[in-house]
């Protein structure tokens, strides 16, 4: 997993592979050991070890950003997805449809990307405040990154007395876009309420079975862009089922930010009790 992949340090333990060959076709599989991943220099416990002190410390910064989304009455989701899945689009009707069914709930947006702030430009003409938040090589938003980012809300917020009255029944909701990757993120706990999987029709239905860890930790699943299904072989009913047999309890919504269709579904599943209080 990323944790370990990018570490630069100085190792000197003999790397122990791990890896399982399957005898019929010689395919390699080289998440069977105990770290679930292989990296150069690394022996499966030092990359454990790594993996268990890094995510570490940013859970007890996920937790300190929990209790600061309580206290200012912020109820966050961690948006995640490959690239060009349809999440920013989601985003920006989600915006204008709240504006127009709950405009007393003030909704912000952290935006995650390597570079430029193209997908914040696009949530912030909506009206919406957004913060950019640029990872440069990384893959992944960590806690860190989203409490700096979530300063930079509170600081700028132009309807700061939201915020600061968080037991007065005044709400408001937090979406926080990932980078693109349908790897490394489901390993990163942000603070998050919970974790929405987005997935295209484009994208082929086969993707919860090859990317289970991040189906696996989401609550709900969106599939976007159903308007066009006719023009695409993708068997819908077979990816509901592979999702469902990585993640049981997932919910999933079907739905199309171009036509609208699916997203009254979406609205209210955000403003359920048991995922938001708007």
């Amino acid at each position: 997993m990323c944790v370990v992949c990018g570490c630069a340090e100085a190792v000197h333990d003999t790397s122990e592979n791990h890896v399982h060959t399957d005898p019929r076709h010689g395919d390699l599989h080289f998440g069977a050991g105990a770290a679930r991943v292989s990296v150069p220099g690394l022996s499966q416990a030092r990359a454990v070890r790594i993996e268990e002190d890094i995510l570490g410390a940013n859970n007890r910064v996920a937790a300190r950003n929990r209790h600061h989304f309580a206290a200012h009455g912020v109820t966050a989701l961690n948006l995640v997805s490959s690239p060009g899945s349809g999440k920013t689009t989601l985003l920006c009707a989600t915006i204008t449809a709240l504006a127009r069914q709950a405009p007393d709930c003030h909704v912000a947006v952290i935006e995650g990307d390597q570079q430029t702030s193209f997908d914040a430009d696009r949530i912030r003409a909506t009206g919406a405040p957004a913060v950019q938040v640029n990872t440069g090589k990384g893959c992944h938003l960590d806690a860190p990154m989203v409490a700096q980012a979530f300063a930079q809300l509170h600081s700028h917020d132009h309807h700061h007395h939201h915020h600061e009255h968080g037991d007065g029944g005044e709400r408001s909701l937090l979406f926080i876009e990932n980078v693109g990757n349908l790897v490394c993120p489901a390993l990163w706990d942000l603070g998050e309420a919970a974790k929405v999987v987005i997935l295209s029709v484009t994208e082929g239905e086969d993707k919860p079975l090859k990317y289970p860890d991040m189906f696996a930790a989401a609550r709900l699943m969106v599939l976007t862009k159903t308007d066009l299904l006719p023009h695409l072989s993708f068997d819908v009913q077979r990816c509901l089922a592979m999702a469902r047999q990585v993640n049981p309890t997932i919910e999933i919504i079907q739905l199309s930010s171009t036509t609208g269709q699916g997203m009254d579904e979406w609205l209210a599943w955000l403003q359920r009790a048991d995922a938001l209080a708007l």
